[in-house]
């Protein structure tokens, strides 16, 4: 069981209708050596990858992605649900249906912040029917840039987005995949992966 698994375990909350909150230490409270130790974890699984940009979407993938792009040392955008006063109006535009609040979303970048030719990494809290994850790659591809990978915190594995992502030829890498969970007994199982992912994700990680 890697570190994020054990986190899960502890202070995860499962509710009715396959929901899993994880506010203590992510969606709302951030626990900074998790956020730390994801970040080292995309960095080792997305080694030798070119990468220019980091994209995600607001509000809870901002913290991952902000530490994973100050390792590669690139910029990281995070794509807006709503177009406010100052977005200009010269933006992609694509749409995703929210798992969680059960609602479409439209989903916004500003053209200057992606531009075509560019290595983008997407990284994500949470991956569920993958529809956030298909917004962003979509932007992505209006820009005339390149997916370079999808990195998520926490997959659900039951539902189908991964398998499409993985199917669509996207090299994905999940922390940790939850193959069941019971809000009734507050139980999770949760997908193996290789050894050395969950070896090295266990180690510490600091600054340098």
């Amino acid at each position: 069981m890697n570190f994020l698994e054990e986190r899960i375990i502890r202070y995860g909350v499962i509710k009715e209708g396959n929901i899993l909150k994880v506010d203590n230490f992510l969606n709302h409270q951030i626990d900074i050596d998790v956020i730390r130790q994801m970040a080292y974890e995309f960095q080792r699984r997305f080694k030798g990858k070119t990468v220019t940009k980091i994209l995600t979407i607001e509000a809870s993938g901002i913290a991952i992605a902000t530490l994973v792009g100050l390792l590669f040392n690139v910029p990281v955008v995070f794509a807006k649900k709503s177009a406010t006063a100052n977005c200009t109006d010269d933006r992609y535009v694509s749409e995703a249906y929210s798992f969680t609040h059960k609602r479409m979303n439209k989903v916004l970048v500003s053209k200057p912040y992606i531009n075509a030719g560019e290595k983008v990494l997407i990284v994500d809290d949470f991956l569920a029917d993958g529809e956030a994850a298909h917004a962003l790659i979509d932007i992505v591809h209006q820009a005339g840039a390149d997916v370079v990978g999808i990195g998520i915190a926490i997959e659900k594995g039951q539902q189908q987005g991964g398998r499409k992502l993985r199917e669509e030829g996207y090299h994905l890498e999940s922390i940790a995949i939850i193959e069941s969970m019971d809000w009734k007994t507050q139980t999770i199982t949760f997908r193996k992966q290789e050894k050395e992912a969950i070896e090295n994700a266990n180690i510490k990680a600091s600054w340098v």
